[in-house]
């Protein structure tokens, strides 16, 4: 009976001493979970985006039909490496950052945009 109580005196001070000093990784655990929950539901979708915007800007061309992001649609008329020229109306020719469009207009509308023309 001696022997038991000493054993269980023994395991109890084990457990201790394994609470005092427990392992670094599984106290950062928590955070690398976060991290990597955070990483495929925030940063990799958007890093994925940005890339499809960029690829987007720069296969633009002359006579491309677009929309900025404030909501403009036009034709492009010209290009340089910052600025597009859009023409939204017959005559009426805008400015534009290059970087402020947002796609092209058949997206919106479909392949077939003629509501758009009309």
């Amino acid at each position: 009976m001696l022997e038991f109580i000493i054993s269980s005196a023994m395991a109890e001070e084990a457990t201790k001493a394994a609470a005092q000093n427990p392992n670094p990784i599984m106290q950062f655990a928590p955070f690398i979970l976060v991290f990597v929950i955070f990483y495929f539901l925030m940063l990799r979708p958007q890093k994925k985006k940005m890339e499809e915007e960029k690829q987007l800007l720069e296969s633009l061309k002359a006579g491309d039909e677009v929309y900025t992001k404030s909501g403009i649609i036009g034709e492009i008329k010209g290009l340089t490496n910052k600025i597009a020229t859009i023409e939204t109306t017959e005559g009426v020719k805008i400015k534009i950052l290059r970087s402020q469009i947002g796609g092209l207009a058949k997206t919106i509308f479909g392949q077939e945009n003629n509501t758009a023309k009309s």
